[in-house]
């Protein structure tokens, strides 16, 4: 269980990877998918930096948890946050991101950068990776868990909801899936495009263990993580349900379709940067 004082360090780095994806989405000249990053900022911040059993030191090691984002489109997030735990240089990913043949791309790429288990951004497959990975480490009798990050529009195709049942079918208990339910696409709320709510129970329909919870909130992220139950204590996959705001921390961006992806000019990015370090002054002013 995680201490107070680990929480708020976790707290810490949100709002400094906040600040960095703002930073960059103003002075970087290019398209960032900044609102789906900031929905998934304390998410990754918690799952790298807490809930993983990874070491940058040794990439390889057969005993580390497994992690595919299928929601390619939030590569920047899983770079920022992977840094934090030594994987990437912070200052060498902003040299180069996006730009051509740059190893950190808009999705990621596993031939380019060691340390991500998979290349991914086609929406819908990720979950069916991270099926092949759990029944081969099931086969192998390995205890590694694997984690597979999804945006809740991604849900809305056939081939998460037939990796689902395959998951259950199989008795994967090593298989977690974290959904990030900004309830937003790319051009649409995802409620308009997909009729989805009640929507932990149709996880639940599919044979998954389901936590639903606040994804802003640091401590029921951390909760949540920490109540995850071993891959040999449970034949059920896990899902982590987690309720965010598309654009979260900066006020005209919070739940605006417009800010699926965009740029920001300096006048606007002053104005999210001050927002964001609003919130965190009172966070701090709270503790």
């Amino acid at each position: 269980m995680a201490t107070q004082q680990e929480i708020y360090h976790l707290k810490e780095l949100a709002h400094d990877m906040r600040v960095k994806l703002l930073t960059l989405c103003g002075t970087y000249g290019g398209v960032l998918h900044i609102g789906g990053d900031l929905s998934m900022t304390d998410l990754m911040i918690a799952i790298y930096n807490y809930g993983l059993n990874v070491d940058s030191s040794d990439i390889a090691l057969p005993t580390r948890d497994r992690f595919v984002l299928s929601k390619g489109h939030g590569a920047m997030a899983m770079y920022t946050a992977m840094s934090y735990k030594g994987f990437f240089n912070y200052d060498d990913i902003v040299k180069t991101y996006g730009k051509l043949d740059s190893a950190y791309g808009m999705h990621p790429c596993k031939v380019r950068l060691p340390g991500v288990e998979t290349s991914s951004g086609s929406l819908g497959h990720g979950l069916s990776i991270a099926v092949g990975m759990a029944i081969s480490a099931k086969q192998k009798k390995q205890n590694h868990r694997v984690f597979c990050y999804m945006g809740d529009g991604e849900t809305c195709e056939g081939s998460i909801w037939e990796a689902a049942m395959a998951a259950h079918a199989k008795d994967l208990g090593n298989l977690i899936g974290v959904i990030d339910r900004n309830k937003q696409m790319m051009t649409s709320f995802s409620e308009e495009s997909m009729k989805m709510d009640p929507y932990p129970d149709k996880w639940k329909a599919f044979g998954w263990d389901v936590t639903e919870i606040d994804g802003h909130n640091m401590e029921e992220i951390v909760n949540a993580l920490d109540h995850l139950k071993k891959p040999n204590e449970t034949d059920k996959p896990q899902a982590i349900v987690a309720n965010t705001v598309k654009g979260k921390g900066v006020s005209f961006m919070e739940r605006n379709i417009g800010w699926h992806a965009g740029m920001l000019s300096e006048e606007d990015m002053n104005k999210a940067l001050k927002d964001v370090n609003d919130a965190w002054d009172k966070e701090r002013g709270a503790k």
